[in-house]
């Protein structure tokens, strides 16, 4: 069996966003953000639900223009997920916006236009009832904090991040989050572990303009890792230059291999090597396919030789370790079954079915509405 790892979480308030919730020991949210001008309804919409079929949860769209505000009432009556305002340069663009059915702003410190309008917005978003991202970007710091610092360094982001909270704080707003966003990884994690260390309110993490994929999503995964096994981080978008439907698995991914978040299985295999004596890419691919749409947290090891198969067999919840056409299967630590090499795939999810049912009957499977089925093991407990 695996090593249970002993978890944790930063701390952090609650935040409701339309009818999810932010922070708190609540599911890490996953999110992202449409393409096309936001006054395009039907494209705009269209991208929407295949977003939300993919598994996002909150969805950001840009506010530049009076027709992008006229148009969001028509997408949230679309769509079945919060609706977030993007906004820069134009305070007038959040106030007109906030008069629409949306659930969440989110406005720049860098280029709102000075404290009296960020207070203007500030004033009707709680009037509305409306959360607000600080969005902190290092590519669009204040002036004078990159004159005081000589360049947008950490703490020059997290200066700007708290002075904007202090200001929300003295208007009475608190259902706030905050994002202290940058192209580099190093200068990101740096200023989100040390915002986490003075401020309690939920973050939304992500490595800004990542580039291209596939290495974009290996730049994010690098930025993101380190902090949410730091227990930080409340929500997340992976950002890709093109169509933001693959942002969606990545960041899923992201969150299953630091298990901050499991909803499916995890299948292991070995690179393959001249000690392999099965076919395990074809066994793989089949199990893959058969493996579609479950949402059980199990790890599946399938390993096609004896060097290392056995041990990493045990350490799964369920394993193979085969060899020369024929394997043992492992459940928990405990070797179940002997299948030849065309009984495998058949044998294997008669044990996964077996697994949940055995799972479920004890106790240890958690369905959370919405989010699928997370096994109890992976519940984080916060640092107090």
């Amino acid at each position: 069996m695996s090593y249970k790892h002993p978890f944790t979480r930063h701390k952090t308030r609650e935040v409701m966003i339309g009818n999810r919730i932010i922070g708190g020991n609540n599911p890490i949210l996953v999110q992202s953000m449409t393409t096309p001008d936001t006054h395009f309804v039907d494209e705009v919409i269209k991208q929407i639900h295949a977003l939300e079929e993919a598994g996002c949860e909150l969805i950001r769209v840009t506010v530049p223009k009076a027709e992008d505000a006229h148009a969001l009432g028509e997408i949230r009556k679309k769509i079945g997920i919060p609706l977030i305002c993007d906004i820069h340069f134009d305070y007038k663009m959040a106030l007109q916006a906030m008069d629409h059915p949306i659930d969440k702003i989110r406005i720049n410190p860098g280029n709102i236009g000075g404290y009296d309008r960020y207070r203007q917005v500030l004033r009707k978003a709680k009037d509305k009832g409306l959360p607000i991202r600080i969005g902190v970007n290092a590519g669009s710091l204040e002036k004078e904090l990159v004159e005081k610092y000589g360049f947008p360094c950490p703490p020059a982001m997290v200066e700007s991040a708290l002075r904007y909270l202090e200001i929300a704080e003295s208007e009475g707003v608190k259902n706030i989050i905050v994002s202290l966003k940058s192209s580099d990884v190093l200068t990101a994690v740096e200023a989100y572990r040390m915002f986490a260390k003075q401020a309690d309110y939920p973050t939304h993490i992500g490595i800004t303009e990542a580039g291209k994929p596939p290495y974009a999503v290996t730049k994010s995964a690098c930025g993101l890792a380190p902090l949410l096994l730091d227990g930080i981080g409340d929500t997340i978008r992976i950002s890709l230059l093109g169509d933001p439907v693959p942002e969606i698995q990545a960041a899923f991914d992201i969150l299953q291999a630091t298990q901050r978040r499991v909803r499916k299985p995890e299948l292991i295999a070995c690179p393959t090597c001249g000690r392999l004596e099965i076919d395990l890419e074809g066994i793989i691919a089949q199990v893959e396919k058969r493996l579609e749409g479950k949402t059980t947290p199990i790890k599946i090891s399938i390993l096609g030789c004896i060097v290392n198969g056995p041990g990493e067999a045990r350490e799964a919840d369920l394993g193979i370790a085969a060899g020369k056409g024929k394997g043992v299967i492992f459940k928990r630590g405990e070797i179940v079954r002997h299948v030849l090499e065309s009984e495998m795939v058949d044998a294997l999810l008669e044990e996964v079915e077996k697994w949940e049912i055995e799972e479920a009957q004890s106790g240890n499977l958690l369905v959370e509405k919405g989010l699928g089925t997370l096994d109890k093991k992976f519940a984080l407990p916060v640092i107090r």
